[in-house]
């Protein structure tokens, strides 16, 4: 994102993103048919919606190029195909769910993200345009693309990691075995391959299953291409990065794979490991050593919450929110406020009181709007992708590596490590539940 302008490097966020059409275009596509106008082919039926042939050739040319530019070798077209379709039928399915489930992005939010996009590229949102269609990507097409990636991170962070409960006694065995476990002090460059098991999959698929996974590991063993075989057989969403997880801190990678990753060396495959998910076969690409963090700055910041809805849109929550901020000034009570108007649960019952927080606690618009606040200060009305706040800086602090910083830090860590294996469960039950129904 950091170097020149191009195709590739533009290309952010999920990385697999489509202009999928659903509902609508299935009606306009039946009726063009009926008049002699086939315009585009459906390619799979997912519940009440499609996934059309035109997106699947569009996200196969994008893949294809961004293998190319990573110098991945290229799986079989008919595999590469069925791996690229599969990705949008789970994204068709996730977008219907955010439906159903209100999610919804804001212009501004999108508009959010793209100067964000801009800034990585040097230049200006205005530019931004231009320098797209030079590239040939349709500006209209890419800020839906976008929209649609902010949609599914807000329905996982809804669906999924809201839910991820740590308990004290969690934080405990962790810090506990973090003191014995040379992994916490190091990063692992890690890939994975997982054959999916349905949950509700009999004996024989099961079996099947296994002995595929088995052949996977024999061939990945015996020195094929990891990431080819990921591109042709992994289950998982990052089969189309050639399975990468990427760079990840001992503490922070998924739960299941802790202790496979520590008995490995750089270059080893293991053998694969059976999880509630399917079969997963780990192979260890580097190790390097962490930088530790001596002192943390912290912020203590207090908030109100307001969100819209049917009745009231932007700038009336936005007024509101002004017109508290007032009387706040004029004296009255900012946590009294917060607990009859904030819609925020996990913080209005204590006046709004967002605690002590270290550098990427909060989403980076409420960050960036607290960041000049000076002690006792109150901010002007802002926007989030949770809503609209006013936020008032209650105070700064530098820490060192405390107590309370360490089982902090523990905490996020054991987050990090459920999110992976969280987020294929439930993508896996609703891939399950969901009607899909490929067309040849």
């Amino acid at each position: 994102m950091r170097r020149n302008l191009s195709s590739a490097s533009i290309w952010v966020g999920l990385g697999a993103a489509a202009l999928l059409v659903s509902g609508s275009a299935l009606a306009q596509t039946r009726e063009l048919a009926t008049r002699g106008e086939l315009l585009d082919r459906v390619v799979a039926i997912v519940n009440d919606g499609v996934v059309l042939d035109s997106d699947l050739e569009k996200q196969i040319q994008a893949v294809t190029a961004r293998l190319r530019e990573q110098k991945l070798e290229l799986p079989a077209q008919n595999v590469l195909r069925q791996q690229v379709l599969e990705r949008l039928v789970l994204q068709e399915i996730q977008m219907q769910h955010a439906g159903h489930a209100g999610v919804k992005v804001s212009d501004e939010n999108v508009n959010q993200a793209l100067e964000d996009v801009a800034k990585r590229n040097n230049m200006t949102l205005a530019q931004l345009p231009d320098a797209m269609a030079q590239q040939g990507i349709d500006y209209a097409t890419y800020r839906e693309e976008i929209r649609k990636e902010i949609t599914l991170q807000l329905l996982r962070q809804r669906d999924v990691l809201q839910h991820i409960s740590i308990t004290p006694r969690e934080i405990d065995r962790f810090l506990d075995r973090q003191g014995k476990t040379p992994s916490a002090a190091n990063e692992y460059n890690v890939s994975h391959i997982l054959i999916a098991v349905g949950q509700e999959a009999s004996p024989a698929q099961l079996d099947a299953a296994g002995k595929r996974a088995q052949e996977v590991y024999e061939r990945a063993k015996g020195g094929e291409d990891f990431a080819k075989l990921a591109l042709a057989y992994s289950n998982s969403q990052t089969a189309l990065e050639g399975g990468a997880l990427g760079w990840r801190k001992g503490s922070e990678l998924p739960t299941f794979l802790t202790d496979v990753v520590a008995r490995l060396k750089p270059g080893d495959v293991s053998e694969p490991l059976r999880t509630p998910t399917g079969y997963h076969i780990i192979k260890l690409n580097e190790v390097r050593g962490a930088t530790a963090q001596a002192v943390e700055d912290q912020v203590h910041v207090r908030h109100i919450l307001m969100k819209t809805n049917e009745l009231a849109d932007d700038a009336t929550v936005r007024t509101k929110l002004a017109a508290l901020r007032e009387r706040i000034l004029k004296g009255e009570d900012f946590a009294g406020l917060a607990q009859v108007n904030s819609e925020d649960p996990g913080s209005a019952v204590d006046g709004g009181d967002l605690g002590w927080s270290g550098p990427g606690t909060f989403a980076p618009e409420f960050e960036q709007a607290i960041a000049p606040l000076k002690d006792n200060e109150i901010s002007e009305p802002f926007k989030t992708q949770f809503g609209w706040h006013i936020a008032q800086m209650l105070g700064h602090r530098r820490i060192d590596n405390s107590d309370e910083l360490r089982r902090r830090q523990a905490m996020e860590a054991i987050r990090a490590s459920k999110a992976d294996e969280a987020t294929e469960l439930w993508l896996r039950q609703m891939r399950d539940e969901a009607y899909v129904e490929y067309k040849s």
